[in-house]
Formats: structure tokens, sequence, C-alpha cells
């Protein structure tokens, strides 16, 4: 081999060698400058939208982790790295929060939302929501889709709106226990239920869906989205979170189904 192909043959290895040490570095680099918000699967579309104008502004990527509030608040308790959480309800905030696992400080509501019976777009299905309106003859042998009750946010309202209602007792084994609200909706979407509870904002996005009639609001507690950073967590998320608070982002909400509090 001549000397110059030697030396060309030596700066390339130790080119690529150098590119293969590097490429690891920088992968953990870019890992550690995202700011990871861990936020309720109701939350999938509009914070989709609503951190792609953040992210424009500071110049920090935001990387967007969904799920049930239950599990997320859960993979934060064992050690899971995030840097902000936003809850579907109080209570998974509130369990965070007693355990010093948020920063309490930064803790607010967001938005509210509203509680919604949903069939598919094509069923004929009508139902006015009233107390001991016949929901089991509504569904006929099919089963109601919702949120687990014993852990989903969307589940836990809707069992406390079936209970007002007086109707609870006659379709509690017949729920179709989904992990989150949108596996809720997804179950109705496909026609492997009938009728499903899920949150207005969740209705609002699918075309396979249809909403039957708003429950009414007296019959279970407010639904807020609590939001704060964890604590452990980047100082970037808390100008994240006063961000979703803006009245400019408080256009993106309502143009998702979402409600301003009171």
């Amino acid at each position: 081999m001549k000397p110059v192909t030697r030396r060309f043959a030596a700066l390339l290895a130790a080119t690529l060698a150098t590119a293969l040490l590097a490429t690891p570095a920088a992968a953990q680099e870019k890992k550690n400058s995202e700011l990871l918000v861990f936020a309720a699967a109701s939350l999938t579309n509009v914070l989709g939208d609503l951190s792609g104008t953040w992210e424009k502004s500071s110049g920090v990527h935001v990387k967007l982790s969904f799920a049930a509030s239950s599990v997320l608040a859960r993979q934060i308790e064992a050690g899971g790295r995030a840097d902000a959480f936003i809850s579907a309800d109080q209570e998974w905030m509130d369990y965070l929060q007693t355990r010093g696992l948020i920063n309490k400080s930064t803790r607010h509501n967001l938005v509210g939302n509203r509680l919604v019976l949903i069939a598919p777009a094509d069923s004929k299905v009508e139902l006015k929501i009233a107390p001991g309106f016949p929901l089991a003859a509504a569904l006929g042998r099919g089963r109601l889709s919702t949120g687990d009750p014993d852990s989903v946010p969307v589940g836990r309202y809707a069992r406390s709106a079936l209970i007002s209602l007086g109707v609870w007792d006659e379709i509690q084994d017949r729920l179709v226990r989904a992990d989150n609200v949108r596996g809720a909706m997804m179950f109705v979407a496909r026609g492997e239920a009938p009728l499903g509870i899920v949150y207005t904002s969740d209705a609002l996005i699918d075309p396979k869906v249809r909403v039957v009639d708003t429950f009414p609001a007296n019959t279970h507690a407010p639904i807020t989205y609590p939001a704060a950073a964890v604590q452990g967590g980047r100082t970037e998320a808390i100008a994240y979170l006063n961000f979703l608070a803006t009245p400019q982002a408080g256009e993106t909400w309502r143009k998702f189904g979402f409600v301003e509090l009171k």
C-alpha cells in the first residue's frame, strides 16, 4: 500500500472511531436536554400542539409520555425520570404530593373537562341522561366501556356519576375496564362496545364516535387537570407549565374541547 493511501486509510479509521464514540455521548446529551412530561392520555392531542408552540419560543425540546394518570404517578414513585406531571384528577397528584415527589409550590389547575356518553358514529341509540335512565337496556347484550374505576380517573368520574344517577348497580358487572380513556374510546370506535363514557375532548377528536349526551356536572366531582413540576426535574418544567396556563394557550385548550376553570 502506498504511503498516501495508508495515511488516508488511517485517517478514515480514526474518523469513524471518533464518530462511533461520540454518537452515544451525543444521544445522551440530547436525552438530558429534553423536557420529559408525563401527562394523562386525554391530553395527547392538545399537548402535542401546545408543546410544539413552546418549543419554538424556548428552544427546549419536549418529550411527552401519555398513559393513565395512575400508571404515570406510580412510575414516578418507582423512580422513573420525569420533569413535569399533569394528571386528569386531583387524587393522583395528591398521591405524589403526600410522598414528596412533586414541587407543591408549582402545583396549579390548568383546565377542566366534561364527562360524556358516547356511541359508534353510526349507532341509532338515543338516551337522555337523568336519574334512573335506561342505560342497561340501551346496552342490550353489550358492555359499557370506560376507564377502570379502581384506578383510572375517567372511570372514577363515571362510577360517581352512575351512582349518583342510581344506575350503577345494574351495570357495574358489564364494564369494559380500559387502561386509559383513549383505550375506552377505541372499544366504542371499533364497535366492540355499544356505549362508552369518556371526556368531551376525546369524543371530539374521533369521527368514529358521537356524543349521545353529557353528564350533568353535579353528578360527579369537577374534572380538573392539576399540573406540577417533579422533584429533581429540570427547572424549565416550571416555565413550560406556566406557559400552559397563559391566555395564548387557553385558545388551544378550548379548540380541543377543554373548558376554562371558574
